[in-house]
């Protein structure tokens, strides 16, 4: 063991201002990026949706795409930071850039919230969707600089740009395209996949082709329907022996 070289795996490693709870705050947001991968996995899982699928795989090219302009650019990060590696332009900036920016092509184009019943409320829903995205991702962009200083101001504006234009491409390409034009080339193989025997025998689908929210108020409401059943077997059921008590 003594004669073996080893390497730090400093993913969650991360230096702070131990008298500042902001400092603190910043520290777990910029691990969002580590957050969002367990949880496209977990997603990919449960829900089968290619949209869901197509959006990792973006994210992972999209961070390929950082590992090789990192080893090709080689621009250090600044001098006080604890950093490894090279530091232009900045992942986890270019991360957050790709997730916004996708997910919010998607909820504008594609994706409808339950409504209420009121114009206002609903547009004022999405447009705090919207605001809660950007103040996430600003966070996220904020921290790797002016409080943990792991990269200058350029290099998280590159990774930004970056990541909103790789994620701006890739739904309009894989998701946008595909829907609007079927009889594309994007729809036709969009199409072929999901008619597919991998696809069938996966159970992958594409809600938002049936449904404008996905399918999740079908889901709610089929779920409805059968708790209520459910419960009213159950009422039934200790009713019976009461009844039976009192005679």
């Amino acid at each position: 063991m003594s004669g073996e070289s080893r390497a730090s795996l400093d993913l969650t490693h991360i230096l702070y201002d131990s008298s500042s709870h902001v400092s603190l705050g910043l520290a777990l947001i910029t691990l969002s990026p580590i957050l969002l991968m367990s949880a496209y996995a977990a997603l990919a899982v449960q829900t089968r949706e290619l949209l869901i699928i197509n959006m990792w795989a973006g994210q992972l090219a999209c961070e390929a795409l950082n590992w090789l302009l990192k080893r090709a650019i080689k621009q250090d990060r600044p001098k006080e930071s604890i950093g490894n590696g090279y530091g232009f332009p900045s992942s986890h900036s270019q991360w957050m850039g790709y997730f916004a920016s996708f997910l919010m092509m998607h909820l504008y184009f594609r994706h409808r919230f339950a409504s209420t019943g009121l114009w206002v409320v609903d547009r004022l829903f999405r447009a705090l969707v919207y605001l809660g995205l950007v103040a996430w991702t600003g966070s996220v962009c904020y921290s790797r600089r002016y409080h943990l200083s792991y990269h200058t101001p350029p290099q998280i504006i590159w990774g930004l740009t970056i990541g909103c234009l790789l994620g701006c491409g890739t739904y309009f390409v894989l998701e946008l395209v595909p829907s609007r034009c079927p009889l594309s080339i994007a729809g036709n193989l969009r199409r072929r996949l999901l008619d597919s025997g991998i696809a069938k025998w996966a159970r992958l689908r594409d809600g938002w082709a049936a449904w404008e929210d996905g399918g999740r108020e079908e889901e709610w409401r089929r779920w409805r329907t059968q708790w209520e059943r459910n419960e009213g077997r159950r009422w039934k059921d200790e009713r019976v022996p009461q009844r039976q008590k009192s005679k």
